[in-house]
């Protein structure tokens, strides 16, 4: 039987393709430090499960297709809060962020498209575009200038007759980059110039540790044809399972055009869009003890991993990710290694291997993204399991 070209075009999650190995190892009792997922062990509010405690109706009916207002407003009165004002048809929630992606990419590619996205990216962009049959152009980036990538003149070298959109994520997953007001209004300017949508994943907006302000594109009123928004509860709320998530523009046809998909798939879950309103009332207080905790998270892995002799890592300002080079021919090969030989005291890691973070073949092969969930003690130990991974892995052969 035949499959479509563009699924086989399509490769398994680098994030979460080892699970099968982690249920063997933990029947066999071994303990893993899981760095591969980006979950948070952070107590979501209790303010979600008191919705989903207290739900009455009678019958748990369909939500509308663009989404429950309840949710739409609480949106917009947390956008206006940092200045962007988004009237409720601005707003369509969506099933996580996830799927505001694949819908926004279906709404504006077609066969043969482009679309600019600075590498290492969230795998599943490479996913979602596959299915369009539109292809990545990678804007390339290097893990020793810190994975920055907003040049004007190389981005712009990049764009042909084909491309449509230009795509990021601030701050960066995988990478924690965080850029900065100029920055954004450089990509503005060139998305306005060249006519191209701008979408900007901004899922991780609380999240940055050194004092830099974090702009939102949905800031610059000159670019309201071009810029798109994906956001999402999962991240800032610790509420990944909730699968709530939304698309925000200015743009009419395009919400037009993703309206149709979204009447397709019917609606996002009702209780679940009730409870993720009530999240937006937390308050601000909410965020800067966890900020506080990521921080923590961030200082033990980078000083642990600055240990490891060869390692090109550079701090990152943002999200709870780190990409790092390590000295290793092969860093999925080494993780196969890690999940069926190595052991220390029962105990093992687990990361996401860097070559499925690229577009460009070959790119990655030795880089490793981290996701610092864990509570500080145990990403210690995680990060000296991979010091005498790292060093007994290159002994191989030797004896």
């Amino acid at each position: 039987m035949r499959f479509s070209s563009k699924i086989q075009r399509c490769n398994p999650s680098p994030i979460r393709k080892f699970y099968p190995y982690q249920v063997e190892l933990q029947k066999r009792g071994v303990k893993i430090y899981n760095l591969n997922i980006g979950q948070p062990d952070i107590k979501t509010p209790e303010a979600y499960f008191d919705v989903c405690k207290t739900f009455s109706d009678p019958v748990l009916a369909y939500a509308p297709s663009p989404g429950i207002p309840s949710l739409i407003n609480a949106i917009q009165t947390y956008y206006a809060g940092l200045g962007c004002h988004y009237k409720e048809d601005e707003i369509i929630i969506t099933a996580g962020g996830s799927e505001a992606l694949w819908f926004t990419l279906n709404a504006i590619l077609d066969d043969g498209d482009e679309i600019l996205i600075p590498e290492p990216f969230y795998p599943n962009y490479n996913t979602f575009t596959n299915t369009t049959g539109a292809k990545v152009v990678p804007i390339p980036t290097s893990p020793e200038k810190g994975y920055r990538y907003v040049d004007r003149a190389k981005i712009e070298s990049l764009i042909t007759p084909n491309t449509r959109a230009l795509m990021f994520t601030n701050p960066g997953n995988p990478t924690g980059v965080v850029l900065s007001e100029k920055e954004l209004r450089i990509l503005a300017d060139i998305a306005k110039s060249h006519d191209l949508f701008l979408i900007a994943d901004e899922v991780y907006r609380e999240f940055v540790y050194g004092g830099e302000k974090i702009t939102s594109i949905g800031q610059f009123d000159d670019i309201a044809d071009n810029a798109i928004i994906i956001d999402s509860v999962s991240k800032r709320f610790s509420a990944c399972g909730s699968r709530v998530g939304c698309l925000i523009s200015r743009n009419r046809e395009l919400q037009k055009n993703v309206l149709k998909l979204c009447q397709a798939r019917l609606s996002v879950a009702t209780l679940e869009q009730l409870a993720a309103a009530a999240l937006y009332h937390v308050g601000p207080n909410y965020f800067s003890p966890i900020c506080k905790e990521y921080k923590k998270r961030r200082d033990t892995v980078y000083e642990g991993i600055r240990k490891i002799p060869g390692v090109v890592c550079v701090e990152p300002q943002g999200a709870f990710y780190m990409m790092a080079k390590l000295p290793i021919d092969n860093a999925e090969q080494f993780m196969l290694w890690l999940l069926t030989e190595f052991s220390d005291n029962n105990e093992t890691v687990i990361f996401a291997p860097g070559a499925g973070f690229y577009a460009t073949p070959g790119k990655g092969q030795n880089e490793i993204r981290i996701a610092y969930v864990l509570n500080c003690s145990d990403l210690a130990r995680a990060m000296e399991l991979l010091g005498l991974a790292v060093e007994q892995y290159n002994k191989r052969g030797e004896n």
